[in-house]
């Protein structure tokens, strides 16, 4: 069996694996739950409780996806055993998307927790693997990160003998152990950096980031066949179908229309860089939860007022368009009118809520202008100094 060595920060054309590959889309389906869950907590009128169950459940899904995939990029052997804990990984992903509908219905966050805890000792025995074989200050990163990701999942396991009613109490013991899983990584490396390559990274979040849209697409697609069948309402629903494509379409291209692997030179710009994604991803993923909130409104289906089902779409999809700015797409603007294109287009995006059963469609062309003006802006000549 092959020896789990570190891999080089240069090694040439590296990419994704069919095993990380099968890894992401696996993921995907504890996506599409928390995004039905979310729809249907939103329809309902509970915004409040919906939207943090959802950032609940989405932090344990991209949490549990940022290590493996950086853990694979330093330490991927591919050989028998390491295939063999990531299923079991995926199989902790699957066990934590079974439990997504009760934790929403009921707060019982048990089988959510069982899931999310199956993956993170997986991955912790990953990284016992890596010290094995190592000496000196690359094995005491790989120990650190598993004593550190042990010491957390004790943390959730707790969590879960808190009283079925303390909500509040739950909800703050929540965020010092997501903090907590967020300081592990810093706190491992803090006098070395493991070997991640930086276009495998970009790759992997690219990927992922389609895999998530694609699924947005999915679920307003299935979104807009219901409703066309059940109450035939297509010129209600053509607005927010044609404007919900032309967010999606605007998303990828304002996403991929840098060489982010350019820009992660070093693990502090890596790190804000990836902890940022909990935000791109899950705003992503949330734009195709709100155009589904949107339809469900126009057939009368859903019980918030129009505004509210258009916030739906129009709150992630700016949200989605500030962080990539923020984190993604800044570094390679040149000048002020190219910087301010995306967060202009953000806050237009904010005030197509207002447009009543037309508030998606025109999100969607502004965020084909934003793609337009990018290109035009990009073209021309700028003046040296």
């Amino acid at each position: 069996m092959p020896v789990m060595t570190a891999r080089s920060r240069t090694e040439e054309h590296r990419a994704s694996t069919p095993l990380e590959l099968f890894f992401d889309l696996c993921f995907v389906v504890a996506v599409a739950q928390a995004g039905t869950r979310l729809v249907h907590a939103v329809t309902e009128g509970h915004v409040l409780t919906g939207v943090g169950g959802y950032a609940a459940v989405f932090f344990a899904i991209w949490w549990a996806w940022v290590n493996f995939s950086w853990f694979a990029s330093a330490y991927d052997t591919d050989d028998p055993l390491y295939r063999v804990v990531t299923l079991v990984q995926i199989t902790g992903v699957l066990i934590l998307a079974a439990g997504v509908p009760r934790a929403f219905d009921s707060g019982d966050w048990t089988v959510v927790v069982i899931g999310y805890v199956v993956m993170r000792l997986a991955l912790t025995s990953q990284w016992l693997r890596a010290a094995h074989r190592t000496r000196g200050a690359e094995r005491r990163v790989a120990l650190r990160y598993a004593a550190g990701i042990t010491v957390v999942q004790l943390g959730w396991i707790a969590m879960l003998l808190l009283p079925h009613g303390a909500s509040g109490a739950r909800a703050a013991v929540f965020v010092v152990l997501a903090l907590a899983e967020m300081c592990v990584p810093a706190l491992a490396e803090r006098d070395r950096s493991t070997s991640w390559h930086p276009h495998h990274i970009s790759e992997r979040y690219g990927l992922f980031t389609i895999i998530v849209l694609g699924e947005t697409i999915a679920a307003a697609t299935v979104a807009v066949q219901e409703a066309v069948y059940e109450h035939g309402a297509l010129g209600e629903l053509l607005p927010i179908a044609a404007g919900g494509l032309l967010i999606v379409f605007s998303a990828w291209w304002i996403y991929f229309a840098v060489p982010i692997q350019d820009y992660l030179r070093g693990s502090r710009e890596a790190f804000i860089w990836g902890y940022g994604h909990y935000l791109i991803l899950g705003s992503a993923a949330a734009i195709g939860t709100g155009i589904e909130v949107a339809v469900e409104e126009a057939v009368g289906k859903a019980h918030v007022p129009a505004t509210a089902a258009a916030a739906a779409v129009t709150i992630p999809s700016a949200l989605f368009l500030l962080t990539v700015w923020a984190l993604h797409v800044r570094h390679f603007k040149r000048d002020l009118m190219e910087q301010l294109s995306l967060p202009v287009a953000a806050l237009a995006i904010l005030a197509c809520t207002f447009t009543g059963g037309w508030a998606v469609f025109a999100a969607g062309l502004v965020a084909a202008a934003a793609v337009a003006v990018g290109v035009l802006l990009s073209r021309r000549p700028v003046a040296a100094g």
